[in-house]
């Protein structure tokens, strides 16, 4: 059964926007028939952790947190509440000691920059390869009651991720705080972002050949017809190539042709 049919299937009041139900299926799919540990930031009525009890499989562990003490009335049927605030820190420490590493986490949450990325960053360790962290209602990022549009907003906090991720590239150095080593790709929905953790994929990238290289490979044209290699071909240049046998020479050789790249590019 879709979630959208045990959505509306649900016994007490409760809300959904209409676009969130193809990305559960779609997402959670491939996790219906394991027993996995499910953990939902966001309580309110309880009828939403109803649903996901009925949609996983019924040996799975539903978790619930909520910072509203009243919340911890809805733990039944095998549900376990939690409560606490999802801005603090030492919450989640305390919260993944007892719990240890989970499969999926949806924050449904305050929705605020500051609850979000401290969800994001204390929960991305604490999941197990093939989990997935998903973080609703991102539209907030732009709206003025939570404080934005800023260069603060989760939005942008998650485009820095974005650039975190592709600095696995070789050489491409790293940012003070990473999460490369967590992250292995990201999803954007309308309100939505996704987080896909797998530890044992987000090595650092490497070059494989399928064989040795060719006498007749063809020549790479990316900067044919610039001004790169006109200087790089320079007669003058070419006479000193067999100086790059020296480290020193290399280095400056290697420099001013990437400076030249650099400068075309730009």
């Amino acid at each position: 059964m879709s979630t959208r049919e045990l959505f509306l299937q649900s016994k007490g009041y409760t809300t959904k926007w209409e676009k969130y139900f193809d990305v559960y299926d779609g997402v959670f799919e491939k996790f219906k028939n394991k027993k996995i540990t499910f953990v939902e930031v966001g309580v309110l009525n309880g009828e939403s952790l109803q649903m996901w009890r009925k949609y996983f499989n019924p040996d799975s562990r539903i978790i619930g947190i909520d910072f509203n003490p009243e919340c911890k009335k809805f733990e039944k049927n095998g549900i376990e509440i939690f409560i606490g605030d999802q801005s603090d820190d030492k919450f989640w420490d305390e919260f993944y000691k007892k719990i240890g590493k989970i499969d999926i986490l949806l924050d449904d949450g305050g929705h605020t920059n500051t609850q979000q990325i401290i969800t994001t960053v204390k929960s991305l360790p604490n999941i197990n390869d093939d989990g997935i962290l998903m973080i609703e209602d991102t539209h907030t990022s732009y709206m003025q009651e939570f404080g934005n549009p800023n260069k603060y907003s989760f939005i942008n906090f998650t485009k820095k991720i974005i650039d975190d991720v592709n600095f696995k590239y070789p050489n491409l150095g790293n940012f003070k705080v990473s999460l490369n080593n967590y992250v292995y790709s990201i999803q954007y929905f309308e309100s939505i972002v996704i987080f896909h953790i797998n530890t044992k994929k987000t090595n650092i990238n490497k070059k494989i050949k399928n064989k040795s290289i060719d006498n007749d490979i063809i020549t790479d044209f990316r900067y044919h017809d610039s001004i790169v290699p006109k200087l790089l071909k320079n007669k003058i240049i070419y006479k000193f190539r067999y100086l790059k046998k020296y480290s020193f020479i290399k280095f400056c050789y290697n420099f001013i042709s990437k400076l030249i790249i650099y400068s075309n590019n730009y």
